[in-house]
């Protein structure tokens, strides 16, 4: 992860998290979580709140644990890099946005509890496999940083 460009988020899942795999079996997840804020308006004294919506991308082990364990509406806290990415539409018009590349995911606590369970590494997963939308997909290959997939992470 780069000291640089390091992002926190926490909020909620807007819908179930789709699980895909590249054409080398490489599992990815996609999700979007809404972000509130509220803050006081200090000239009428009325709490006023706004709501950004942020695409997170999960790559591996994680995009395979994320998809098993959350779902639409959950909370969740999120770390992670801000990448852009940018295409051409066939209409010749660019496009391009900004997601969240996902180092960490985990449920947030603050309302709710939740049961660990260290996932088998030889199967990659949690469990028996994914469960939710899974679509062969052909996405962009992640750039690996500074990170190291092969660590235990306990």
């Amino acid at each position: 992860m780069s000291a640089g460009n390091t992002v926190t988020l926490i909020g909620n899942l807007t819908k179930e998290p789709e699980l895909r795999f590249t054409s080398q079996g490489l599992a990815q997840t996609t999700f979007s979580i809404a972000v509130n804020r509220r803050r006081m308006n200090q000239q009428t004294q009325d709490w006023e709140e706004s709501t950004s919506f942020f695409e997170v991308v999960c790559w591996r082990e994680l995009a395979e644990n994320v998809a098993e364990s959350l779902e639409k509406g959950s909370r969740c806290v999120v770390t992670g890099r801000l990448e852009q990415r940018t295409w051409e539409t066939p209409d010749g018009d660019k496009r391009s946005k900004i997601q969240v590349i996902a180092d960490e995911v985990g449920p947030s606590l603050r309302w709710a509890t939740a049961q660990v369970t260290k996932a088998d590494r030889r199967t990659g997963g949690g469990g028996d496999g994914p469960s939710r939308n899974v679509a062969q997909a052909s996405v962009p290959e992640p750039s690996i940083g500074s990170f190291n997939y092969d660590e235990e992470p306990f």
